[in-house]
Formats: structure tokens, C-alpha cells, sequence
């Protein structure tokens, strides 16, 4: 007989993988809205907690949600149904459905988004951008060798198929050769130093900062903002096959799904020459 899985046994998974008193002190992560004791009839996973990700998940008869980005980073005032927010509060509760956050806890966990986003673009031998005393082996970015090593030009192209991208803002000198890549998923414009302390000649990221920028362009040091969203949304189908393999050994048979509906915010406009095709 399946094993109905309750919302609270998933919780201590998910604090296995990623653990909760790893996130940042700032940051919100763990259940946002739900009750611990309702049973799982599905979980849908994306990086955004938004109104039509619940509305997919209501489509899809599924009852939990993880996402990477927290649906609360402050306290509430008051909660008015008017609103994107509340219009999204309102119908996850009113269909019994629980928002899972998994935000720094995942992003510096064994496995997480920098892991995720490292292993897809073929690096190996990897280590943290930044560690902890406790955990060395965990941390903000990763660092490693792509394997094999690409002419800068093919590794550019390797970046924007890999992550689905069509375009790619650079900063600095690209490499003649690539063979030592740092990466961090998101916002990681603040390690860019710490990456080319680390003996990487390319650096990408997400959200990079203007100064950031200059510093790399002045320092002949390659940074690639390959956005936040492409940069995280790595992590997605990996945690996926992660928490179906413990789906699996619980004897459960609830399924586990990427969104389908979930897109970055923001797209991109092409200027094409006047003339062309």
C-alpha cells in the first residue's frame, strides 16, 4: 500500500537537503503558509511563489509548492485581497494549498543552485566562492574547471544554450581560452572580487552591478550577467529528481513537477539591422 505523506514528514526532508538554520539571518525560508499535518497530494516546484503558479498547481490537483524565492520577506501590515498579494493569499488558502520556501538555505547547500548551475555548464573539481567555519565544503558560488576547456567565443554560445538564453551581457576582456569558471546563482554581483581571487577567468552571475562592472572592465576581468531567473531556474529540475527519489523510497506515489507556466519576467528585444530578414 502507498504511503500518504503528510506535509510535516516533507519538511524534515527538505531540512536534510537544505537545512533551515543555514539560511542568511535576513532572509525567510521554510513553510510560508499550510498546515504541517495536511497530506500531500502533489508538489509543484518554481522559482517564484506568484498567482499563476497557484493557479497551475490548483489545475494540476496539487497541494504543495516549493519555491526558491520566499512569498514573505517582511511582515504583513494587513492583508487586502485587492491586491496581487492577497489575491494570491486568498486563493492558496481557501484551497488548502502549502508555499514552501527554499531561498540561501538552498543556494549554499551541497547540491543547491550554484551546485546545479556549475555542474550543467561542466565544471568539475568545484569548491565554494565562500565558506563557512563550520562547513567549508558549503557556501555562496562555486569555482571549478570546465572539462573539457573552450575557446572563448564557443564558451559564450555554451552559456546561452545551456541556460536558454539568447544574449549575454559582458563585462571586461573574454578569454582567449577558458579552462576556470566561477559561478553564483542569482543576485552575485558582490563575489565577482572573490572569484578572480579564486584564479577564475570568467565569472557569472546574476543582477550585476553597474561599479561591478567598471571594476571588472579596469581589471581586464570577464564577468557574464546571465540574469537571476536563468541563473537559478537551473535548480528546478534538479530538485525535482531529488525529492521524487524521496517520494520513491517513502513508497509514495504523489507526483513531483517542474512548472510549466513559470517564465522569467523579463524577455528580451533583439535590434535587428534595417533590412535584415
Amino acid at each position: 500500500m502507498a504511503h500518504s505523506l503528510k506535509l510535516k514528514e516533507f519538511l524534515i526532508f527538505l531540512d536534510t537537503i537544505a537545512p533551515l538554520d543555514t539560511a542568511e539571518k535576513w532572509d525567510n525560508v521554510g513553510l510560508m503558509i499550510g498546515n504541517p499535518a495536511q497530506h500531500i497530494t502533489g508538489v509543484l516546484i518554481a522559482i517564484d511563489p506568484t498567482l499563476e503558479l497557484v493557479e497551475e498547481a490548483i489545475d494540476l490537483g496539487t497541494n504543495t509548492i516549493i519555491t526558491h524565492h520566499p512569498l514573505f520577506f517582511h511582515p504583513l501590515q494587513s492583508i487586502r485581497t485587492d491586491t496581487p498579494l492577497g489575491h494570491l493569499l486568498k486563493k492558496a488558502l481557501s484551497n488548502d494549498i502549502a508555499i514552501i520556501s527554499c531561498h540561501t538555505n538552498l543556494d549554499v547547500a551541497l547540491g543547491g543552485v550554484s551546485d546545479a548551475l556549475a555542474d550543467a555548464l561542466n565544471l568539475k573539481d568545484l569548491v565554494p566562492l565562500t565558506s563557512t567555519d563550520q562547513e567549508p565544503s558549503q557556501g555562496f558560488g562555486r569555482v571549478g574547471f570546465l572539462s573539457p576547456p573552450m575557446d572563448g567565443d564557443a564558451f559564450l554560445k555554451h552559456v546561452t544554450d545551456t541556460l536558454h538564453i539568447p544574449a549575454l551581457p559582458i563585462a571586461g576582456k573574454l578569454p582567449v581560452k577558458v579552462s576556470r569558471v566561477a559561478v553564483c546563482g542569482g543576485s552575485g554581483s558582490d563575489f565577482a572580487e572573490k572569484a578572480a581571487q579564486a584564479g577564475a577567468q570568467i565569472y557569472i552571475s546574476g543582477e550585476i552591478k553597474h561599479s561591478i562592472a567598471r571594476w571588472a572592465e579596469e581589471n581586464k576581468f570577464c564577468i557574464i550577467d546571465a540574469g537571476h531567473y536563468a541563473t537559478e531556474n537551473i535548480i528546478v529540475s534538479k530538485l525535482v529528481n531529488t525529492i521524487s527519489s524521496f517520494v520513491s523510497e517513502e513508497n509514495s506515489r504523489i507526483p513531483v513537477v517542474a512548472s510549466q507556466k513559470q517564465r522569467s519576467p523579463l524577455s528580451y528585444f533583439i535590434n535587428k539591422p534595417s533590412g535584415s530578414a
